[in-house]
């Protein structure tokens, strides 16, 4: 082989390698995932410098509540978060078992799989937690929080504790999803509910109990990333300064968080005060 052609094949060797290698890249940044927990919607771009944001909903809710949201956070590419039993999506693999934890390790999984960068959670309510309970497994794959309406003790949310109220909302758990009567009951309860009558009353009580039961107060002190906390305040002002004091107790030992009123709002702040919560969305992503 002369020496030219040997320099003509090694450049062409070369040349495959690298689109070999190229092309295995591709390959895994696209692996294939699916998930009988949830479904994930993605929406937008990620340029550099830009985040892959993680939208987790709350109780009974699905993706349209971020749909609002999305359109304003150019160069970030959001995955919104469909849970299984929750407007209209069958229950899956949550119709039976725990819920919350499971969610969590898929939710890892599904991150690893995609080879996702620069990960930003943002969870409401019940998604909150999620947030919270990721970043504490997996530290190493989250670069920050935001919790949007939610203590990190779950039974805070209705005055309780997770060793009083966490009790009895498992006992209470057991009668709503173990007997006719408490399936009927609790599914008559749902339909009042916002998106609850198209969401499955197994899963919601399942998750409400496990919710109860799960206070991350303790664990606060060693959260790993960045935490910002949006939380609704109403208009009445010795309300609002009441729920300031409650989230400000509640998140003393988050050396990391930054915590922010909007109001007057309800709790789904996203749909309430839609500009506001853009614009702390906005800053969280900096």
């Amino acid at each position: 082989m002369d020496s030219i052609t040997r320099r003509s094949w090694l450049r062409l060797a070369g040349g495959a390698c690298i689109a070999s290698a190229f092309s295995s890249g591709l390959a895994r940044a696209v692996t294939p995932f699916s998930s009988n927990r949830f479904s994930i919607e993605i929406q937008g771009t990620r340029s550099d410098g830009g985040h892959d944001v993680l939208l987790l909903p709350g109780l009974a809710s699905g993706p349209a509540i971020w749909r609002g949201l999305t359109p304003l956070l150019p160069g970030h590419r959001a995955h919104m978060l469909h849970i299984a039993g929750f407007e209209k999506k069958p229950a899956g693999g949550n119709a039976q078992g725990k819920i919350l934890s499971p969610i969590v390790d898929e939710l890892a999984r599904y991150i690893e799989s995609r080879n996702l960068r620069h990960v930003a959670l943002i969870g409401h309510s019940m998604g909150g937690t999620l947030a919270m309970m990721l970043a504490l497994r997996k530290p190493a794959l989250i670069n920050r929080v935001m919790v949007v309406d939610m203590l990190p003790d779950g039974s805070g949310m209705i005055g309780g504790t997770s060793s009083g109220l966490g009790y009895l909302a498992a006992q209470l758990n057991g009668y709503f999803t173990g007997t006719k009567a408490g399936r009927q009951l609790l599914a008559d309860m749902v339909r009042k509910t916002p998106g609850g009558r198209d969401s499955d009353p197994r899963v919601i009580s399942q998750s409400l109990a496990e919710m109860a039961q799960t206070d991350l107060t303790p664990r606060l002190v060693s959260f790993p990333c960045p935490l910002s906390i949006i939380y609704a305040v109403p208009a009445d002002t010795q309300m609002a300064a009441e729920q300031k004091r409650r989230y400000r107790t509640a998140y003393t030992n988050a050396r990391n968080a930054k915590l922010t009123a909007i109001g007057p709002s309800g709790h789904m702040v996203m749909l309430d005060q839609p500009r506001l919560f853009a614009g702390a969305v906005k800053d969280f992503l900096k």
